[in-house]
Formats: structure tokens, sequence, C-alpha cells
């Protein structure tokens, strides 16, 4: 299906994006500034806004559907920060943030093998949205009735991590000033990584059915749980370092291993060394090794090592918002100047732009951090000479 001259997958997939995007930049005011007693209500109301958008485009004809998608995407985008506030500040984050994080590869997977078993069972590609949504519907409600259990961090966690307060402007911009080099160059990482995650997540049939496996609904799952043991080992790793300026440098140094995994991978599919099962289940684990710390980790760990006063959903919003604007850059420009161009082929060669750019920008934000530590050392011996005299 076209409108347009434009195809209506990529229509449907941009709109969302657009209510993504628009969503994080709504998000960096409305979830820094969160009061803990307003989470539980604000989850449930955007999900379920949702969802309602999810029966509009099972109903409305297309392609006045689209504006569903959108509408879909502007709630969904704060979910994320609602739920990881529960968990930020505590000296288990990690554990719990890296168990949270499987959402990213474990729902993603298993939602589009149900997705993929209901099509075959005859239900519509308009209808089977919101069906898949209302089957998970009581798991989130007894979810988010539990998570809103979960006692506020200790004064221990508060030592180790800092306390978690919401910001007004003047306070997110006084955390943006402190660290505009840095931010920047993460953003600007962070931006090639969500438009890669995207096109993998979006066009992951497009992948599978230039690989030969378009009428396998399992395969999704067949591949989540090599990945999902990687990343979950992985980032497991993270608990066990107890420096917050050491986990920084771990963080990169996972980041970069993303990176490599990603391009050589794809060197050793291009050249028949590995299968394209194999290149799929590689790549997926780089990327989630590279995505997955600026949603849970980096943040986390860069307030508690520079005593930052604030908390990570201002610093995480701040990156989606500019990530996901690369998301739709990227989806525009390969339907405006790579139209000849398949998504699988255009994949290939993301993967090996994002491992070049990657490297380059990972690198650059290690040398960063390993100056802004030397300073803030330099301040701390001077203000101890300062006070002895």
């Amino acid at each position: 299906m076209e409108f347009w001259g434009i195809d209506y997958k990529s229509l449907l997939i941009i709109a969302q994006v657009v209510g993504y995007m628009s969503s994080k930049f709504l998000g960096i005011k409305v979830i820094s500034e969160m009061k803990s007693n307003n989470r539980m209500w604000a989850i449930l109301l955007l999900i379920g806004f949702s969802e309602l958008a999810l029966v509009g485009f099972a109903y409305i004809p297309a392609p006045y559907n689209i504006i569903c998608l959108f509408l879909n995407g502007l709630p969904l985008g704060m979910i994320w920060g609602l739920v990881f506030s529960y968990l930020e500040g505590r000296k288990t984050t990690e554990i719990l943030g890296a168990i949270l994080s499987l959402s990213f590869i474990v729902a993603n997977n298993i939602s589009k093998s149900l997705a993929q078993t209901l099509l075959q069972q005859g239900i519509s590609e308009f209808a089977m949205p919101y069906l898949v949504g209302l089957i998970f519907a009581i798991p989130l409600l007894i979810s988010v009735f539990l998570l809103n259990q979960v006692p506020p961090p200790t004064q221990e966690d508060e030592a180790l991590r800092v306390k978690r307060v919401p910001m007004d402007a003047q306070a997110r911009w006084q955390s943006f000033q402190s660290f505009a080099l840095g931010l920047t160059l993460l953003i600007i990482n962070y931006m090639f990584l969500t438009a890669y995650r995207d096109l993998q997540s979006n066009f992951a049939s497009n992948i599978w059915l230039a690989l030969g496996y378009a009428e396998v609904p399992s395969i999704y799952i067949t591949t989540t749980l090599p990945i999902t043991l990687i990343v979950l080992a992985m980032m497991g790793l993270l608990y066990l370092v107890k420096d917050n300026f050491k986990a920084l440098l771990s963080i990169q140094g996972m980041i970069i291993l993303g990176l490599l995994t990603i391009g050589l991978g794809t060197f050793a599919f291009e050249k028949g060394f590995i299968s394209g099962v194999s290149w799929v289940i590689l790549t997926g684990a780089g990327t989630y090794l590279c995505y997955i710390p600026f949603n849970c980790f980096l943040f986390e760990r860069t307030i508690a090592c520079f005593k930052i006063v604030g908390n990570a959903g201002f610093f995480i919003y701040l990156a989606d918002s500019f990530g996901y604007l690369a998301s739709v850059g990227t989806l525009l420009y390969k339907n405006f100047f790579e139209t000849q161009l398949s998504w699988y082929r255009f994949i290939i060669n993301s993967s090996y732009t994002l491992t070049f750019l990657g490297l380059i920008l990972s690198i650059s934000t290690i040398l960063y951090y390993l100056h802004k530590q030397k300073k803030s050392v330099h301040k701390v011996i001077l203000s101890s000479e300062i006070q002895l005299n």
C-alpha cells in the first residue's frame, strides 16, 4: 500500500515515531518534575489513551488512520521514565534496571511473535495491534499495582547514589551547562543508536523476509533468548563496579564492545562466515549493549559520580528526544533519497556507519570523562588546602 508516493508502512512508523519524539521532548519537563504520588495513575492513563488510539486505527479507514499511530506514540514515550523513576537512586539500580531493560528485547519479540500468530489466524493487520494490547491489559494492571508498592530509596541508597528530587527549569539548565560537551557527545551517539535500533525493530519482518523466515513466527522468540542472556549477563556485571567513575568508563567500554559486535558481525555475515540468524543475534546483542545503558545506567552513574542534584529522567529524556528525532530523519531520508534500496540492505549499510561514527564518539566521551574527573579531583584538593590554610 502506498499513499502520496510513500510506502504506507513507512508513513505509519513515521507517524508513531513522531509521536514518540514529541512525547520525549514533553517528557524532559513532565518526567523531571513528576511527583512520586502521581506516577501510578499517569502510567495507567497514558497507556489507556494509547490503546484507544489503536482501536481508532483499526476502524478508521486508511490513510486517515495514520493520525491514530501518532496519537498512540504521543503518550507512550513517557512510560519508560515513569517506570524507571521507581528504580533510580538505589545501590541495586543496575540489577533492577537490567531486568527492566529486558522489556526492550523480550517484550519486543514476544509481541511480534504474538502479532504474527494473530495474523496467521486471519486477524487483519488493522485490528491486530489493539488486540495484542488487550491481551496484556490484565498483566499491566497487576504489574503497575505491584510497582507502586516499591518502597522509596533508603538512607544508604541516598548516601551511595545521591538523593533524587524533581527538577525545575533552572535546575535542568544548570545541569546541562555543567556537562554540555559530554552530554552533546552522548546525545549524538545515542541519536545514531536509536535510529539503528528502531530500524531493526520496525523492519524486523523485512529482515526475516530477506533471510527466508517470513512465515516462522517463532523466529522472533528463538533469537530473543541468546540476545537476552548476553545482554543481561553484561549489564549485571555493572553492579559489581562500586566506584561510580569506574562504572562510567566500564559503560563506555561496553558500548564500544557493542559497536564492534555490530560492525564485525555484519562483516562476517556478508563474507559468509556466519548465518543470517547468527547475524541477527549478534547485531541484536550489540545494539542493546549500546542502547540500554543510556536508558538505565549511564545517567544514573553520572548523577552519583558528579553529585548532581536532580534525577535521571531529565537526562534520559533529553537524549531520547533527540534520539527519536534522528529516527524520524532516518526514515524520511530512506523514503526520499534511498528509494531503490531495500530495508534489508539499508540496515546492513547502517551497521557499518553506526560502528564507525559510534566508536569515534565513544572514545571522545571517555576522554571527556577523564578530563572532567581530573578537574573534580583538583577542585576537591584545592578546597581542602583552602580549609587547612
